[in-house]
């Protein structure tokens, strides 16, 4: 399993994007942000309301640099099947990633093997590879991409301005602290 702070290990697989199967390596995206969204399943209920929302908000993620990886044990040929059978789904820009085997859902470590599913995971990467966030849920709760933005935003700026942190619900113009080790031994 991969941990806070370390290199993520490049993984292939394939994907369902932009009307074409292909192969995605995680090594493609080096130099960019980029968020890693597990879903349990296509053709359920709460995952399409997420994926729909990740749509929506797609323009935005991609004025941060940042690319998005949806990926779900599904094949590429189901991910087809619901993006041609579903409005919502249709919605979809970024990647749909193929992960049949768990392989890639037990690397992050999200795979439930008792459902040989994934749990909705999200995971935040900056652009040296390296796992800045972690937000894993059961399958039964949605998620937000306006938080999820609102991460990204953090962790990038933190990225862009060493020595400065962001305190609880920062968003972008908001006050950010400088930590000093002077202050720790007052307190």
């Amino acid at each position: 399993m991969i941990n806070i702070n370390k290199q993520v290990s490049d993984f292939e697989t394939d994907a369902y994007h932009n009307d074409e199967i292909k192969k995605v390596s995680l090594n493609n995206y080096k130099g960019k942000w980029l968020v890693v969204f597990f879903y349990p399943a296509d053709f359920t209920f709460v995952c399409p309301t997420e994926l729909e929302e990740l749509a929506d908000h797609y323009e935005e993620i991609k004025s941060l640099d940042a690319e998005v990886l949806s990926v779900s044990t599904d094949t590429v040929f189901v991910h087809k099947a619901w993006h041609d059978a579903s409005k919502a789904i249709k919605k979809i820009k970024f990647p749909m990633l193929a992960d049949p085997t768990g392989k890639i859902s037990k690397m992050f470590g999200v795979y439930s093997e008792e459902e040989g599913l994934a749990y909705r995971g999200t995971f935040i990467i900056d652009p040296d590879g390296v796992l800045k966030a972690i937000e894993v849920h059961n399958n039964d709760i949605g998620r937000s991409a306006k938080e999820l933005i609102r991460k990204l935003q953090a962790a990038k700026f933190v990225y862009e301005n060493e020595g400065l942190v962001c305190p609880a619900e920062w968003e972008p113009g908001k006050k950010v602290l400088q930590p000093s080790l002077d202050l720790v031994g007052k307190i």
